[in-house]
């Protein structure tokens, strides 16, 4: 997995969680919790990507990685 894969797969569990705190407050728990799953798979798959990364990369590669993947993400 890539960084651009783990920035991804991090603004999807913040949007998650997000629709997970307002389904609480709109007391559907039962579609709170749904998004509160897919929240925490997102971050545990963003998890492994930068774990690998941190195996794989220079701290200069994964700065100039980071970056791209982060002007990608702003782009789409």
């Amino acid at each position: 997995m890539s960084l651009e894969e783990a920035a991804r797969q991090l603004k999807m569990a913040v949007h998650d969680a997000q629709v997970s705190f307002d389904c609480v407050g709109l007391g559907d728990l039962e579609r709170a919790q749904e998004h509160a799953v897919t929240a925490r798979v997102a971050a545990e798959a963003a998890e492994a990507a930068l774990s690998r990364a941190i195996q794989d990369m220079s701290p200069e590669q994964a700065q100039s990685a980071g970056e791209q993947a982060v002007a990608a993400l702003e782009e789409a």
